[in-house]
């Protein structure tokens, strides 16, 4: 009866998935139906937790962030949760050994958002690094599937396609960040006089993690090359609109790339994947 309730699991970290984020739910659409789930997983319990720190006000953060951390810990240990999303979760962990260091270095970019924090750049390096990019190691796991040489090859380019989507992240929200949970990640940028040249500095080093990042995605496996290469062409294609937008825009709207154009290059992508272009 376990297996009713593990898939049910599954479902509730689907749902959350595509309940939150178009595009990595049609990216994780196009993977092979043997990771999927796993895939889902992972975003459901990340998704979670981001959930935590920035969504619920009027609670006490800090102590739901730590009986989740717990929770977490005790899904892992026990293999099996009541919380839906970590049972789900653990099951990936313990299918593609996920190391649960990566998971204790994301937690703990979580408790960074806790705080009102001053980034220097040794601050920002490593809350990129947690909330992003352990999150594409955590996956490079499932894609690989077991075999350490080839995720040890491909570890810098994940953790690259990581740190670009969530700077991406960074610039699309920068109003709500700053205006609603008082924070800037950047450092060194005064968010309340951002101008072009702070953009552009940003926009540079952004470039240069998508352009790593692209040369790893030409090396992963057939069982998830596809869905990665979308979730790549979405980003940039966001990242190039924001590229566009004058700095004043970025503080007063959020970007977005709508449903058609997401269904133009989801055509796109799939015609280039079936040709073996990327």
């Amino acid at each position: 009866m376990k297996l009713l309730y593990d898939n049910l699991s599954v479902e509730v970290s689907k749902m959350t998935t595509r309940t939150y984020s178009t595009s990595f739910s049609l990216g994780i659409y196009f993977l092979s139906n043997k990771i999927r789930n796993s895939i889902y997983s992972i975003y459901g319990f990340v998704r979670l937790a981001d959930e935590i720190v920035d969504s619920f006000d009027g609670f006490d953060k800090k102590l739901l962030l730590e009986r989740f951390k717990g929770e977490t810990y005790e899904s892992i240990e026990n293999k099996l949760s009541l919380n839906p999303i970590l049972n789900s979760f653990q099951q990936a962990v313990h299918q593609y050994n996920i190391d649960t260091e990566l998971i204790d270095i994301f937690l703990k970019s979580m408790e960074m958002d806790l705080h009102k924090i001053e980034y220097s750049t040794e601050k920002y390096e490593q809350y990129i690094l947690g909330s992003a990019e352990v999150v594409g190691l955590m996956c490079l796991h499932v894609f690989t599937e077991g075999d350490l040489n080839k995720f040890n090859e491909l570890k810098p380019y994940a953790m690259k396609l990581g740190a670009a989507f969530q700077k991406v992240n960074f610039l699309r929200d920068m109003k709500d960040d700053y205006y609603l949970l008082g924070r800037n990640y950047f450092p060194n940028v005064d968010i309340s006089e951002f101008n072009t040249l702070a953009k552009e500095q940003i926009e540079h080093e952004i470039e240069e993690d998508f352009r790593i990042a692209l040369q790893g995605i030409k090396k992963l496996p057939s069982n998830c090359k596809g869905g990665v290469y979308l979730a790549y062409v979405y980003y940039k294609s966001l990242f190039e609109k924001i590229k566009k937008t004058p700095a004043s825009r970025v503080m007063t709207e959020r970007i977005r790339i709508n449903n058609g154009r997401k269904f133009s290059l989801m055509i796109n992508c799939m015609v280039q994947n079936k040709l073996n272009l990327v």
